[in-house]
């Protein structure tokens, strides 16, 4: 994995390779491997894993078939104010 340091602003690329580290699952790899998981809770998470990918799967395709109503999405709030108060309590 490579990142590019511009202007010598090593901050700015620490944050975009963590956030590649993130997306590439690497850091959820890490802290599995770092202790021994018996081979049956190994088949156990794999098979719940799998169970959930297929109704999320399934949930996506009943969305773009019009089956069932997508989820209400949250407005967006810019940055620098404050979140209405029906948004912080969440």
């Amino acid at each position: 994995m490579q990142v590019l340091v511009r202007d010598n602003n090593v901050e700015q690329a620490l944050r975009v390779l963590k956030k590649k580290m993130q997306r590439e699952g690497i850091f959820r790899e890490m802290k599995a491997r770092r202790a021994y998981e018996k081979p049956s809770e190994r088949r156990t998470r794999e098979d719940a894993e799998a169970v959930r990918r297929a109704k999320k799967a399934a949930r996506k395709q009943a969305i773009r078939e019009g089956l069932i109503a997508a989820p209400k999405k949250k407005p967006m709030v810019p940055r620098g104010q404050p979140r209405p108060a029906s948004q912080a309590a969440e």
